[in-house]
């Protein structure tokens, strides 16, 4: 990949090199983080690229730039961009309720009390409908929340897991049978909505959920070594992934060249977190966001489609705060809304983070992130490999040191 002069992108290149500086000083000559990769695009070039420190320290491989990451929930935007060029075909309104696709969830009721499998609970206010799984407003959650009765009950039959012979059939029906945690649309919470969204690209397009995101995504914007499973003739470049546990000590989270659930033969295709993918290819999909839905010839979505989906869709204009009923979600919540598979910048003030309105964003369980910033054409692309994403504020620290380089 061709590097341009940061001084033709815009940037001060003295500045743009902090960004190696903060993270080998800060996070991986500390033993913090095994390495990470940067790429900062902006103007139509790569301005900034930088791989550093180790992909697998057991085995003390360097990190390369074509290093295999789990982007866990960076899925969710190629996900929601899936469903969305069905949205095109017109198969769907935003409007419709899931139960018209989906019958598991035509009797969906609001918890009330009780613990599983003794719940009280009451009628919904309105269906959920499909704009709902794509913002979050569901009512679905996560079991690891550990917050509610609800998300216990997604602990004890493993709805977060992936049991062998799981599928997304299965697990919807699983989720049908448990009630909401808020009658859809009238709360925000951050949850399994995205999986359900990768079935509902099975219920109408009649293809396999990773087919059809072969079909219709990576392979037409060249993302070769985007998928839900590594093969095993790359399974040199996948990436090792570590915990931070609570005495701050790491610990080897996923051995890839052990028994990881990332290689060998899938029958669950999470669309809220099952892919993995480099540096180089998610770009490659943001580029396609940025351009207005295009890339190199191949078009995946319209231009007004993109436009609509970064757009803030919570109700009123309001911010996450102003609706949430959870405490975590893969980004900071304080100014900010939520388009369709994308968190949006209303207002980097009350965000506490330098950056621009109509921004958008997302990043994975394992510290992955990315943003596009419209206002400024940039793009940041960010991998490393360390479970929980809220261990340390990459997407905080980058934004002050690539924003504070502009010229």
């Amino acid at each position: 990949m061709d590097i341009a002069d940061p001084a033709e992108c815009g940037f001060s290149a003295n500045r743009l090199t902090r960004v190696d500086a903060h993270l080998m000083r800060h996070y991986i000559e500390p033993g913090k983080i095994a390495g990470a990769q940067t790429l900062v695009w902006r103007g139509g070039k790569v301005a900034y690229s930088s791989t550093l420190g180790r992909m697998d320290v057991e085995r003390d491989k360097p990190m390369r730039d074509d290093t295999i990451f789990r982007i866990y929930s960076m899925t969710k935007p190629i996900t929601s961009v899936a469903l969305m060029t069905l949205y095109e075909e017109g198969r769907f309104r935003l409007t419709d309720p899931v139960h018209k696709y989906i019958p598991a969830f035509a009797d969906s009721r609001v918890y009330v009390s009780g613990k599983y499998p003794m719940f009280l609970t009451a009628p919904v206010e309105r269906p959920m409908n499909v704009r709902d799984l794509l913002t979050h407003m569901s009512g679905l959650t996560y079991g690891f929340m550990y917050r509610t009765n609800v998300d216990a009950a997604y602990r004890r039959l493993d709805i977060d897991g992936v049991k062998p012979g799981a599928t997304l059939a299965n697990r919807i029906e699983l989720l049908g049978s448990l009630p909401l945690e808020f009658s859809p649309g009238t709360a925000w919470n951050y949850s399994v909505s995205t999986d359900v969204c990768g079935y509902l690209v099975e219920r109408l397009s009649g293809m396999s959920f990773d087919e059809y995101v072969r079909q219709r995504i990576t392979e037409p914007l060249g993302m070769v070594d985007t998928a839900f499973t590594v093969r095993d003739s790359e399974i040199d470049r996948f990436a090792a992934c570590y915990e931070r546990r609570p005495d701050k000590s790491t610990r080897l989270m996923d051995d890839p060249q052990g028994d990881s659930p990332w290689v060998g033969d899938k029958t669950f295709f999470s669309g809220g977190g099952g892919m993995v993918s480099t540096v180089r290819d998610y770009l490659r999909f943001c580029r396609m966001l940025l351009n207005g839905g295009e890339l190199d010839g191949a078009r995946v979505l319209g231009r007004k489609t993109i436009e609509y989906m970064t757009r803030n869709h919570l109700p009123a204009g309001k911010a996450i705060p102003e609706l949430t009923t959870g405490l975590f979600s893969e980004v900071e919540n304080e100014g900010g809304g939520f388009g369709l598979g994308f968190s949006v910048n209303l207002d980097p003030v009350a965000g506490g983070a330098i950056g621009s309105v109509g921004e958008y964003a997302w990043g994975g369980m394992a510290s992955t992130v990315f943003w596009i910033d419209p206002a400024e054409d940039m793009i940041v692309v960010f991998m490393t490999q360390l479970v929980p994403s809220r261990t340390f504020d990459f997407r905080g620290q980058l934004k002050s040191i690539i924003y504070g380089a502009l010229t």
